[in-house]
């Protein structure tokens, strides 16, 4: 009898090897990336400050008319479900982490179903309607990057309870941070709503900005983070939205958006080439998007598209966030449109820009 339950006791364990064998290599294969690391670099998780952007569902609890958690948005996503993501789809965060093989979907950090497996491969802190300038969120009761940043002390907290303090030492140093903010503060706060404008002029408020991003970028360093991609501010004056209040009749690309977005990007730039420099073991890496992004508006055919100019959702002229919505309507095929709604790029068009951009800087970030 006991020969029999050694046997038996034996038969169990090779089927669970083999089990654990078969769903290892399936979890390796759905996740496997596109992007090849250079030899002896992992980057074990994905985490996004900043926008709506790279807002994965953040915005869902508030108190805000900043959110994208009802139809149609999420019309591509998994399932259909509005998920509070800015888009039809999969985000930027999703997309870079799916590249990089470390998992489908980043998500959001306030997602009440967050599980404590997730937290080791990375979240999203972003919150549509921030900006480098405080001011910017508080406009739309959206998360400032200063409550952000607490919402990453939290998590860090949590992750080192999850996997151990060496480990989750480990995965902030060797994790992608992703910044993306600043085109709220222009497109918003200084052109649209004007707050800003009585207190600064373009020069000056391009100023505030760098100096918000420079100080929120040592505090995550401080915090642990040492790849950090500090993504520029796109034409803004080319987004439907901004084409419809300052382009004219003809919705032109607004050239006074657009250059203000150049200047902000051409005191950023040197900033973030500056940190580099000053804080030891530290890749924080300025990322151009403002040229392919305008290179994708410019020539839409080249990459598929037919319009450049116009969402996907309604008119496509002004509708975005509550604007946007399940009586609003939409387009019959949002891959043929650079835009989701006036003011997000559809999953196609970030597809796109994220295949380009890690191909030219991951071995700078790595």
């Amino acid at each position: 009898m006991q020969v029999v339950k050694m046997r038996n006791d034996s038969v169990t364990s090779s089927c669970c090897l083999i089990w654990f064998a078969i769903i290892l290599h399936i979890m390796v294969s759905c996740c496997e990336g596109v992007i090849k690391l250079p030899p002896n670099v992992t980057i074990p998780a994905v985490f996004a400050f900043g926008d709506s952007i790279v807002d994965q569902g953040n915005n869902n609890a508030m108190k805000t008319l900043v959110k994208a958690n009802f139809p149609p948005y999420g019309k591509d996503f998994t399932g259909a479900v509005p998920t509070g993501r800015f888009g039809n789809g999969k985000t930027p965060p999703d997309l870079v982490a799916e590249e990089l093989g470390i998992r489908d979907i980043i998500p959001a950090y306030l997602d009440p179903n967050l599980k404590a497996e997730d937290l080791p491969t990375g979240v999203s802190f972003a919150s549509g309607g921030c900006g480098f300038d405080p001011q910017t969120a508080q406009i739309v009761s959206a998360i400032p990057l200063s409550d952000q940043l607490k919402h990453f002390k939290e998590y860090i907290g949590k992750l080192k309870a999850a996997v151990g303090e060496n480990d989750a030492n480990k995965i902030l140093s060797n994790s992608l941070h992703l910044v993306v903010a600043g085109s709220d503060d222009l497109a918003n706060t200084y052109f649209t709503i004007g707050f800003r404008r009585k207190q600064y002029n373009v020069a000056s408020y391009a100023d505030l900005l760098v100096s918000s991003a420079s100080s929120f970028i040592q505090e995550l360093y401080q915090l642990g983070a040492r790849r950090i991609a500090v993504f520029s501010i796109p034409p803004v004056g080319c987004l439907p939205a901004q084409r419809t209040l300052a382009g004219g009749l003809m919705r032109m690309c607004s050239d006074e958006y657009n250059q203000a977005a150049q200047l902000v990007n051409s005191k950023l730039s040197p900033k973030i080439d500056s940190l580099t420099k000053s804080l030891p073991q530290s890749r924080v890496v300025y990322v151009d998007i403002y040229e392919p992004f305008l290179n994708l508006i410019l020539q839409p055919q080249k990459y598929g598209f037919q319009v450049n100019d116009k969402g996907c959702c309604g008119t496509g002229s002004i509708e975005v966030v509550i604007l946007c919505n399940k009586f609003s309507g939409t387009c019959q095929d949002d891959s043929k449109y650079i835009f989701w709604d006036s003011y997000h790029p559809s999953e196609r068009a970030y597809k796109i820009l994220v295949d380009q951009i890690l191909m030219k800087y991951i071995s700078r970030m790595a």
